[in-house]
């Protein structure tokens, strides 16, 4: 065998590489339980607050070490593999910035009666519709204002230069919308470095393109109030004069004193209220890190504490990164507050500096007067901001103030010639230049060790308060640590019950290869799991859902393997001919078929959003592994245990199975137009099903509020139902969720309201409803359920414009997804009839699922549409055309030999030969779906119902539909031909 040397080597390397990557995962596991166990109290009741603060306390602690190599928990959470929101527990949250406030401000907040019945008209318009608001506002303008021009509101003092009376209405309206996107573009970097501060694993933050919103998730938040602050609270831009370490060089100096005489008595220092919760356990750490440091600076004759032992610069206070938390603890003390001015503020740099290997961050000293938080110049006077470059063409950046800005910054840098004046946002220090003289204009520019990125986003953040732009949730999914914790039990189970039937089925059915067909699969799910952890992904429920069906899907390159080396064997050959042979006839079907399905899987991750994005990467990096180990790790551990050409070493067939589905010989196509009229008139009954009776769409289609209640005890769904539909005039549907004592109500009721205030209705109007329905009693806590209580341990609300992002979105996605596959099978097979009959039979596919639900529905199935319905769609059309490109292969391999006179036959025996392996390979796959139908939960049932219904169909469709239609359309061609040649003189 050619280049085994070259498999081993990589095998080897990505092996080694998700053992060490993993490795972070197991470190990060162990810290959390830790963690948990600290925060756990005597009851056995975790106070959630208590144990993120035991993780912010460690955040940038050394936790972990390898060859020597220390990593802090932040590194560790870094490299982990991280588990999803609905794993983990968590927040998913879209954010909109208003673009109401927006225009209110380009207006100069006029009062026009016009203007403000506009705003208000285009904002109502805007609940029921995607259409930009600009585009909503010039139409309501029209519709409010007559003939009357935008430049009578938007030609203020504070827009001269840039609109006047002259100024068209589609000029205005330009000006508008390009002020909208910019600031979305000044929130979102905002927002991620909030985001990133906050200390979260795994967060993701991203614009939504196309909409105001931008998207964020944060797995493993448990205080959900302290989220919500943080992501709405406003961006506040200040300008401070900073501080020179000589004046306040002495209280530095008393609290150094202070410290070292605290160590040498070794009595721990007293916390103050932030991290007096801690307990003795941070207060021990704080002691121990005070003692090390003062008995190492006293073997040099110094008296010392960590504030002074831990500098790492000859001036300013700078500090390594990993070293700021110690700082924190003791400048957080309040008997060390008593001993700084009172006019003096310390803010950390937003940026590290390296520094001779070193991460460093400096901590400034601002001159806050009576400790006020009031700077002498706010971001609210600044009217433009540009990324720029200095005298020495390095980037820099520009800002115009407003006249009141412009008086007070000359006054406040004339005052500081030669010092430094600090731009601070959300308390962090972005840059603090040294004043050359005083600025008389209100423009000015600010210079420092910028990239053209960083630049540009000072630039962002120093206009962010040009405008106000606040921020509101719109979208938001509550998932708590319990429900995450019964949600992966479901995964695990579904997929170890799937793994160990796939592992039975393929000994039973192919002996000692089968072994070697296992050995490639336990191969395929170590790299998916050491690849995820590599490209920081977390894992996600639908992720596990595409490991298990990974788990059916990756046995079918070696069913082909096995069957084409079985067949060879049949015809002859000698073993080691025989898996050669194998191995390189099948080649061509399952890069095919693979890279169809990978194809698949990039339109979801590209398209997709949430759930749908998570199993996509799990499919594409399950493709990819899975083409690896099981075309080459398996011919290398092949090759090793054939390599004397004994046939008791190996053998691919069972007795009972050598000779089963061998020496077909059916007319397939001989039923196709029967199949025609089967799949016709089932696709049309569910159609009408569908149109008569309504499919059931989740809440990200129609948009909602569904809430999770967990009773003490089971309750009946429909009575429930018949009690609440009272209070929401019938705008509700209760169903079981997953256990028969906990039901998901979910109701549309105020659905185009999203003020917090239509929230707390909601959520009251939910509360008290099923209090006066049941007679049970509401309590917060689900762990602590007693006799006749209940608790809602999960909430979601998406607003109607977010559900037809999502519609948009998916089906984009299918659209997208079969031109990429008519290409490539056009590309592939070189006849357009081939890609015609492909995208046909996954359009068959897609309706007789949609149509399978819309029928089972009307029987009384609770089953939604929803975006892990899309996932499955598309996953069925990847299905679907792997088991199609590998009739086509055999369809291809046999006109190459034959040639096309004897066209039915040659495609009646391709699909003769390749029966067996389409029957095998439906059959592991559904094992899995089967086992996920049963065990993955309610979360999954859509899911696997779908699945279910389009593996059979898919395998269904391959023969009776994709196939036949080929046949149709090349008979019509031929005929054609043949009757052209006629026509010709001989």
């Amino acid at each position: 065998m050619q280049n085994k040397g070259i498999i081993v080597f990589l095998t080897v390397v990505v092996t080694a590489l998700c053992l060490y990557y993993l490795s972070f995962t197991l470190v990060s596991s162990g810290v959390q339980e830790d963690a948990t166990e600290y925060a756990t109290n005597e009851s056995g009741n975790v106070d959630f607050a208590k144990r993120q603060t035991y993780l912010d306390s460690v955040w940038r602690e050394p936790v972990y070490r390898f060859l020597g190599f220390p990593f802090t928990y932040q590194e560790v959470k870094e490299t982990e593999l991280g588990l999803g929101l609905d794993l983990q527990g968590g927040m998913h949250v879209t954010l909109e910035v208003s673009p109401v406030e927006i225009v209110r401000g380009l207006a100069g907040n006029s009062k026009d009666p016009a203007l403000n019945q506009a705003i208000e008209l285009a904002s109502e318009k805007a609940k029921t519709t995607n259409e930009k608001f600009v585009t909503l506002l010039a139409e309501s303008w029209n519709e409010v204002a007559g003939d009357r021009q935008l430049n009578t509101v938007f030609a203020t003092a504070a827009n001269r230069g840039r609109i006047s009376l002259e100024t068209s209405n589609a000029d205005i309206l330009g000006i508008i919308d390009s002020e909208i996107e910019n600031a979305i573009d000044r929130s979102f970097n905002i927002l991620r470095t909030r985001i990133d501060r906050f200390g979260t694993s795994q967060p993701n933050i991203q614009r939504i393109q196309g909409s105001g919103r931008i998207q964020i998730e944060l797995p493993g938040v448990d205080n959900q109030e302290r989220v919500r602050n943080l992501l709405q609270g406003v961006a506040k831009l200040q300008f401070w004069e900073v501080a020179e370490i000589n004046e306040f060089g002495d209280a530095l100096q008393s609290v150094n004193a202070m410290l070292v005489e605290e160590a040498r008595s070794q009595k721990p220092a007293v916390a103050d209220a932030e991290t007096t919760s801690d307990t003795t356990d941070l207060e021990s750490d704080l002691a121990r890190r005070l003692a090390e440091g003062a008995t190492a600076e006293d073997s040099l004759g110094l008296d010392v504490s960590p504030l002074f032992s831990l500098l790492k610069a000859n001036y300013g206070l700078v500090y390594e990164i990993r070293d700021t938390l110690a700082i924190n603890r003791i400048l957080n003390r309040d008997d060390v507050k008593s001993l700084l001015p009172r006019d003096i503020r310390l803010l950390w740099s937003v940026k590290p500096q390296s520094t001779d290997n070193l991460e460093l961050l400096e901590l400034h000293a601002i001159k806050a007067p009576r400790g006020s938080d009031q700077a002498p110049l706010e971001g609210d006077v600044i009217t433009d901001a540009r990324q720029s470059y200095d005298q020495a063409s390095r980037p820099a950046v520009s800002m115009q103030m407003n006249a009141d800005g412009a008086r007070r910054w000359r006054k406040l840098t004339s005052e500081n010639i030669g010092k430094r004046i600090a731009v601070v946002l959300d308390d962090y220090v972005y840059t603090a230049p040294t004043v050359q003289g005083e600025i008389p204009s209100g423009q000015s520019e600010i210079t420092g060790n910028f990239t053209i990125e960083e630049a540009q986003d000072l630039a962002n953040i120093l206009k962010a308060g040009a405008l106000p732009a606040p921020t509101r949730i719109v979208e938001e999914a509550i998932v708590g640590p319990t429900l995450g914790k019964e949600a992966t039990n479901q995964g695990i189970t579904s997929m170890i019950a799937g793994l160990m039937l796939v592992v039975l089925f393929m000994v039973a059915y192919y002996a000692k290869g089968g072994f070697v067909a296992i050995a490639a699969l336990l191969f395929n799910i170590f790299f998916i799991l050491g690849i995820l952890a590599q490209l920081g992904t977390a894992l996600t429920l639908p992720g596990i859902a595409g490991i298990v069906l990974t788990i059916g899907m990756s046995i079918d390159a070696n069913v082909l393997i096995f069957e084409r080396i079985k067949e060879e064997l049949r015809n002859g050959a000698g073993l080691m001919q025989a898996i050669s042979s194998g191995y390189d006839k099948a080649f061509s079907a399952i890069l095919d078929s693979n890279v169809t399905t990978f194809l698949t899987g990039a339109i979801l991750y590209a398209l997709g959003q949430g759930p749908v994005k998570g199993f996509a990467i799990v499919l594409m990096i399950g493709i990819a592994s899975s083409f690896f180990s099981s075309v080459f790790i398996t011919r290398v551990i092949v090759h090793w245990m054939s390599k004397k050409g004994d046939k008791s070493k190996l053998s691919f067939s069972t007795p009972f199975a050598s000779n089963v589905l061998t020496s077909l010989n059916i007319n397939f196509l001989a039923k196709r137009k029967i199949a025609y009229l089967i799949s016709t008139g089932f696709i049309v009954l569910g159609l009408l099903v569908a149109g008569i009776n309504g499919l059931k769409f989740g809440v990200d289609f129609t948009g909602g509020r569904y809430y999770i209640v967990e009773f003490s005890e089971a309750y009946p769904a429909s009575d429930l139902k018949v009690g609440l539909d009272g209070e929401f005039d019938g705008a509700v549907e209760v169903k079981t969720y997953g256990a028969n004592n906990i039901l998901k109500v979910t109701t549309s009721y105020l659905i185009n309201d999203d003020s917090d205030e239509a929230n707390r209705e909601v959520e009251t109007r939910v509360r008290e409803g099923i209090g006066n329905v049941t007679g049970f009693n509401f309590i917060d806590d689900a762990t602590r359920l007693s006799s006749n209580d209940y608790a809602i341990t999960g909430s979601n609300k998406v607003g109607a414009t977010v559900a037809d992002d999502i519609k948009n979105a998916s089906m984009e996605a299918m659209f997208f997804a079969l031109v990429a596959i008519f290409l490539y099978i056009l590309l592939r097979f070189r006849k357009w009839q081939f890609s015609l009959a492909s995208i046909i039979a996954l359009i068959h596919d897609t309706l007789f699922v949609i149509a399978a639900f819309a029928i089972a529905s009307a029987f009384g199935a609770n089953l939604e549409i929803d975006q892990v319905f899309i996932a499955a769609v598309l996953t069925v059309i990847g299905y679907s055309i792997n088991d199609t490109v590998i009739v086509f292969d055999r369809i291809r391999e046999n006109i190459s030999n034959k040639g096309t006179s004897r066209l039915v036959g040659l495609f009646n025996d391709a699909i003769n030969q390749t029966l067996g392996r389409t029957l095998i390979t439906s059959a592991t796959t559904l094992i899995v779906v089967l086992v996920l139908l049963i065990f993955g939960g309610e979360v999954l049932r859509g899911f696997s119902f779908a699945l279910l219904i389009g593996v059979l169909i898919g395998t269904y469709s391959s023969v009776y539909i994709a196939t036949p239609i080929v046949v149709d359309l090349m008979k019509r061609e031929l005929e054609q031909d043949a009757a052209e040649a006629a026509k010709k003189p001989a």
